[in-house]
């Protein structure tokens, strides 16, 4: 066996409680971070059995490769969309069971799901077909999309649905199959894809919920049929990964890590917006997001102006119950996130930061759940944690600027680069700004989310590859080129 790839998704997806069987098989529980209950309990295969699915997703690929067309691929995802929003409800409460997510929130992020399968099913027919060379005499040219065969998924659990469908849906409608290794917070999601696809009348092993440790995985990579890995998680996952991926293979890997996106609020910027938008997409999802504002920096004129818009909007969240109506921030996924994200605020606080709203670890009213208080805080810098290392969770800092070239700079000071926004009236501006800000998408007047006809990509330690839009075809094909000459005697 592989050497096993032990802080593999570390930190935002340890392993979950396991139990050892007395023939070596293990299960992971995965515990209700509002209840604290075991939620479900998930039998992990040994890597001859992950082995062996890989095998029979191999040959189910070769035949769906060979017998259907882009048309007919498109249609079964149709149908995959179908049976995903019939079981709607069930996958709503799976999500928010697992990692803590209101379940109404989970419910919209199935919608945001089909916003990307459209997206995808529309470009695939142009992106998949083949480049035809201008004419030349006596020769034709052509290149060809071929599929990769296996596709590895490694998804995480904090849009278990919307990161997992960004390399399915094109990997299929691309002729592939898709072995999907969810995190162990969310493994059931993963069941959820398989089930969806075979009630869509995919052949059984095209789209498979591989369950297995680290270890496992590793071994999955060096298996010839894998032909391309897509890993979203930690920075020191995405390493292991690319690194597992080198030494055994020389296939590509698309690795959507991590972020600490910046926001800047110019002096001609509408305030109550850019509070309202900017708070919101710090908090959405109880800040578990790799795209979520984690620093703003505010042109001086507008400082204490945007600091008592943001509180309000801050104070605004309820914490509760996922199933309840009224909560709007569920718990944190992870157990030892509120005390990271303590630290940090503890650290902010210490070296000079106004703490102005939240900042305190606990449970809610009611004593249950693993949450932390949505939190602001101003008059930070760079000395502090939260400016630069990724949070992950519902704190924002901000700090003030003397203008542009102030926020640009500190904008760039960091060692990631996803996405980043201005919010300002004057759109020549922004485009200046986006041509000097480090970041794979820059907003204008909003954040935090991904259009599907655009390709979500990012530098520095944000990682490597393109999913989305008719460029993230590329990982899960490989090109073949055509050269024919038609006159063999001329």
């Amino acid at each position: 066996m592989a050497l096993r790839l032990g802080s593999l998704l570390a930190p935002r997806a340890r392993r979950c409680a396991s139990t050892l069987a007395a023939d070596g098989s293990y299960a992971v529980a995965v515990d209700n971070p509002y209840s604290g209950e075991t939620y479900c309990e998930v039998g992990y295969k040994t890597s001859a059995e992950a082995l062996a699915a890989v095998d029979a997703s191999a040959a189910a690929q070769r035949a769906w490769a060979a017998e259907t067309t882009v048309e007919q691929r498109v249609a079964v995802c149709a149908k995959f969309m179908e049976a995903i929003k019939a079981d709607a409800d069930r996958i709503a409460n799976d999500i928010s069971g697992m990692m803590g997510k209101p379940v109404a929130h989970a419910r919209g992020e199935i919608g945001g799901m089909m916003e990307r399968c459209e997206m995808m099913m529309a470009l695939a027919p142009k992106a998949l077909a083949p480049d035809v060379l201008p004419a030349k005499d006596n020769f034709v040219r052509t290149i060809e999309k071929d599929p990769v065969g296996v596709v590895l998924c490694i998804a995480p659990w904090n849009y278990p649905l919307l990161t997992t469908v960004n390399c399915v849906v094109p990997a299929v409608l691309a002729g592939n199959a898709v072995a999907i290794k969810h995190s162990p917070r969310t493994p059931l999601c993963a069941d959820a894809f398989e089930r969806a696809f075979l009630a869509a009348g995919a052949p059984e092993g095209l789209v498979t919920a591989l369950h297995c440790g680290h270890g496992e995985v590793e071994d999955v990579i060096a298996r010839e049929a894998v032909g391309f890995v897509s890993f979203t998680g930690s920075v020191r996952g995405g390493r292991e990964v690319y690194g597992a991926v080198a030494k055994h293979r020389f296939i590509d890997a698309t690795l959507e890590l991590g972020g600490k996106d910046p926001a800047y609020v110019a002096e001609d910027a509408d305030v109550a917006a850019a509070a309202a938008g900017l708070v919101d997409g710090a908090m959405w999802n109880a800040g578990q997001s790799c795209c979520g504002i984690e620093r703003v920096y505010v042109h001086e004129s507008n400082y204490d102006e945007f600091l008592a818009a943001a509180k309000a909007e801050v104070d605004a969240f309820v914490l509760g119950d996922p199933a309840a109506a009224a909560t709007s921030m569920g718990p944190l996924a992870l157990p030892g996130a509120p005390a990271f994200l303590q630290g940090q605020v503890d650290d902010a606080v210490a070296k000079g930061a106004t703490l102005l709203a939240g900042g305190a670890a606990g449970p809610d009213a009611s004593g249950k759940g693993r949450f932390f208080t949505p939190t602001l805080l101003g008059d930070c810098d760079h000395a502090m944690s939260l400016m630069v290392d990724e949070s992950f969770g519902p704190v924002l800092g901000v700090a003030k600027v003397a203008g542009d070239d102030d926020a640009v700079e500190l904008m760039n000071d960091s060692a990631y680069g996803l996405s980043a926004c201005v919010f300002t009236k004057d759109h020549d501006r922004a485009l200046a700004l986006s041509k000097r800000v480090a970041t794979g998408t820059f907003f204008q007047n909003r954040c935090d989310y991904l259009d599907p006809a655009l390709p979500w990509t990012g530098v520095k330690n944000t990682g490597k590859g393109v999913s989305l839009s008719e460029h993230g075809f590329r990982g899960v094909t490989r090109l073949r080129n055509f050269h024919a000459k038609l006159d063999a005697s001329a």
